[in-house]
């Protein structure tokens, strides 16, 4: 495999890297023949949580040859409650489409020697005989599972983030670059990219709607996380996971977990070129408990470019304080309103009237990530966006980098960056919380 280290990677590259990986391999794809010759595409899901659910019912509404063949999972209990809630929701499905629902029962066919349990699940998922994986487990876990499944020659799902460091993020290029060598999918779940009135507004934007874009502000203002308090016999280990989102070794922080769609959304405005930098300020004001693990409770980045624009990005998890997920981009001529939850998508002009709104019909954006997955697949030119995925998840990474030390960090320092966030070994037992990033005295590594 072709390894694409942080020397070889500059911004200007890394733009090239991006833009190749969206486009079609040149050698001979593997579609139905991968199948065995029938119409059926196995699908393994690893990483049973609610997204996990989502994304296996996802896939078999996108294609009627889709079976659920194998699963996987660090514990049991999310492993079997995933099963039977995809099972259930399925029949309820296929009850509704009533006689000739193509969503039959036995679609949903993991039995129990399919179903896989502990660290190295996700081999024996992707070893099962499986077409396709759905990679929707820790986010500490994905580049480690991206290169198994490419390895093994497995089209995939990937949920964001793409990474938590670094070295992660390092893996992944170079896993995108193989997938495209193999002509491999790898969607990355940036649902917004999928969302309807998203990318007609986006369209616009990048069309010269707004004239040239000067300056972004993106937001992902929202209330803490569930936190589940320490049951009897959990060890260290096991407790950190069941509360993964507050441990930064495991999710990134909430600013590469969560507030990376609105992250995402600054690339896109942007043009998907990368910054040169970033300055961001983060802490934790309103968190404590042992629940609550060692991230920080807010962000705010400046991103500058090498043209001299900057773009700004601002979440917070904090309650009782107001939500907000507007993205607001400024042009030479105009500006832009984006907000998915409302749904807004308008377009003004400097005079502040309404020049451009989207008013049609949208489809469920994460129905369609799989819908075109799929059909891609089917198609023979898969689906690889998981270059473009990795330039807004490592965005993101060097934002958190810059918070919990309090230094400017370039791109290639992020890139470069030799921080390993994940243990070395995994065991259940004792695990140290790792301490509270204290910007001035964390160092940049």
């Amino acid at each position: 495999m072709k390894r694409v280290n942080s020397v070889d990677l500059t911004r200007r590259e890394f733009v090239k890297t991006s833009a190749a990986a969206v486009a079609v391999g040149a050698l001979t794809t593997r579609t139905l023949a991968h199948a065995g010759g029938s119409d059926r595409i196995k699908i393994g899901l690893i990483g049973c949580g609610g997204r996990g659910t989502g994304a296996a019912v996802q896939a078999l509404r996108a294609d009627p040859g889709v079976v659920l063949w194998s699963m996987g999972d660090v514990f049991k209990d999310r492993l079997d409650t995933a099963y039977q809630n995809v099972r259930g929701i399925i029949a309820s499905l296929s009850q509704e489409e009533g006689e000739g629902s193509t969503l039959w029962h036995d679609r949903v066919n993991a039995p129990e020697d399919r179903r896989f349990v502990g660290f190295d699940a996700y081999k024996q998922v992707i070893d099962s005989g499986v077409d396709v994986v759905l990679l929707t487990s820790y986010p500490c876990f994905r580049p480690r599972e991206i290169a198994y499944a490419v390895e093994r020659g497995k089209h995939a799902f990937v949920e964001k983030p793409l990474a938590v460091d670094g070295p992660g993020l390092r893996s992944v290029l170079a896993s995108a670059d193989e997938a495209k060598r193999r002509n491999l999918g790898l969607l990355v779940g940036f649902c917004w990219r999928y969302n309807a009135g998203m990318r007609a507004c986006f369209d616009q934007v990048n069309g010269g709607a707004l004239g040239r874009v000067t300056t972004v502000h993106t937001t992902y203002h929202t209330n803490t996380l569930p936190r589940r308090p320490r049951q009897e016999g959990w060890s260290d280990l096991e407790f950190q996971m069941r509360n993964w989102w507050h441990f930064t070794w495991i999710s990134g922080d909430h600013i590469v977990e969560q507030a990376v769609h609105s992250v995402d959304r600054t690339a896109w405005a942007m043009g998907d070129l990368p910054p040169e930098r970033v300055t961001c300020l983060g802490g934790r004001a309103a968190r404590s408990g042992p629940e609550h693990g060692n991230v920080f409770d807010h962000f705010a980045a400046v991103y500058e470019y090498r043209d001299g624009r900057r773009a700004f990005h601002t979440c917070r998890q904090i309650d009782r304080c107001p939500g907000d997920n507007t993205d607001y981009v400024y042009g030479t001529e105009g500006s832009a309103t984006v907000n998915g939850w409302a749904p807004t998508y308008v377009i003004k002009g400097l005079d502040g009237e309404e020049r451009w709104r989207y008013r049609d019909p949208i489809k469920d954006m994460y129905q369609v990530e799989h819908d075109e997955l799929f059909a891609s697949i089917r198609a023979g030119k898969p689906i690889n966006d998981c270059s473009r995925g990795a330039n807004s998840t490592l965005m993101a990474i060097m934002a958190r980098m810059a918070a919990y030390t309090g230094q400017t960090v370039t791109w290639e320092q992020a890139l470069d960056s030799k921080e390993r966030l994940m243990p070395e070994t995994l065991e259940w037992g004792d695990l140290p919380t790792p301490p509270v990033a204290v910007p001035g005295q964390t160092k940049l590594i």
